[in-house]
């Protein structure tokens, strides 16, 4: 298998697992997770109106121990 499909298909099961709101480790790396950011007030920049900005869900990533050494020694 070469590695662009190998790629392809490690991150469409991270992302479909991350959509269902599983949290993937990958030791050494980090781990992916999706977070619930709540309902928040905003202002429209342009009329300074208030806003309701609504709830969502967002994905997260948290660099494991190993990539953080690694990438800030």
């Amino acid at each position: 298998m070469n590695r662009k499909i190998l790629s392809i298909k490690i991150t469409t099961t991270v992302t479909e697992a991350v959509a269902n709101g599983d949290k993937v480790t990958l030791v050494g790396f980090g781990s992916f997770e999706r977070r619930d950011r709540s309902e928040r007030e905003g202002r429209n920049p342009q009329t300074n109106e208030k806003i309701t900005i609504p709830a969502t869900k967002i994905p997260a990533f948290s660099a494991g121990k190993q990539f953080r050494e690694k990438v800030a020694p």
